[in-house]
This record gives structure tokens, C-alpha cells and sequence, in this order.
């Protein structure tokens, strides 16, 4: 009887510890994909496109403290099954920015020409990844 006493008061010592716990739906910058950036915002957010031009969007509750930036896709080959480079683009942004859109420009173009599942990153001036996700490229 009293194992099942014990029991119990762990059980909800570890209950009432649960409940303060405090959990935070982004604490690291996140990265995801839109058709574009236009005056309302973002247009067409989604993990699946088709072949043709995205734009990438990061958002962070901090400053991302940084100035030159690459978004890179990385291609996964069935046949090896492993992800690999595919195209790099260069970007420079303000230090104070939590909030940014990479789009195709005069130097990047940002384009998906073939399907297949891809992993972009946004890379800071060392190629450390910030942050990554999937997308999807279909016909």
C-alpha cells in the first residue's frame, strides 16, 4: 500500500512540474518558402512548389546578427540516398534583421528547374547553417 502512495505522489510532483513548464513554439530561426514577397506579405506559403522561382523566407524572435548570408539547395539523389549540392546564392543583409525574404535578383535567381526533394539552408559568411528545411519541387 504504501509503494502505491509513493507512486502517486511522483506521479503528481511530476504532473504539477509538467504544467510550469514553459514551452516555446520557435526559439531558433526559421526557415520556410513562399511563391513571393509582394505588399501583403507573403504570397503561396507553402513546403511543395512547382519547377520555377521561390522565394525563401527566415523569421527569428532575435536579431540574427548578420551581414553576408547564402541560401543554399542541396539535392537528394535516390540512388545514393544522400542530399547534394546544387546551387548556392549570395546575399547581404542588416544585423538587426528578425525578419527577412531571399528572392531572385540581378545576381541570384533563386530557381528550382528540376523536381525532386531539396534542403536549403541559409548559411552565414563561415557556411555554418543558421537554420534549414525541405521543400518538394514537382513537375
Amino acid at each position: 500500500m504504501k509503494k502505491s502512495h509513493l507512486f502517486f505522489l511522483f506521479a503528481l510532483l511530476f504532473t504539477f512540474i509538467g504544467m510550469n513548464v514553459s514551452v516555446l513554439a520557435q526559439n531558433e530561426p526559421v526557415l520556410y518558402f513562399c511563391e513571393k514577397y509582394g505588399r501583403n506579405g507573403e504570397e503561396g506559403v507553402s513546403d511543395r512548389f512547382t519547377t520555377g522561382y521561390i522565394t525563401v523566407m527566415v523569421k527569428s524572435d532575435y536579431a540574427l546578427n548578420l551581414d553576408d548570408v547564402s541560401i543554399q539547395y542541396d539535392k537528394y539523389n535516390f540512388r545514393t540516398g544522400d542530399f547534394e549540392y546544387y546551387k548556392k546564392f549570395d546575399f547581404n543583409v542588416q544585423p538587426d534583421m528578425k525578419y527577412i525574404y531571399f528572392s531572385r535578383n540581378d545576381e541570384s535567381d533563386m530557381e528550382f528547374e528540376d523536381p525532386g526533394f531539396y534542403r536549403v539552408f541559409l548559411l552565414d559568411d563561415r557556411d555554418r547553417t543558421v537554420t534549414s528545411a525541405l521543400i518538394e519541387i514537382i513537375p
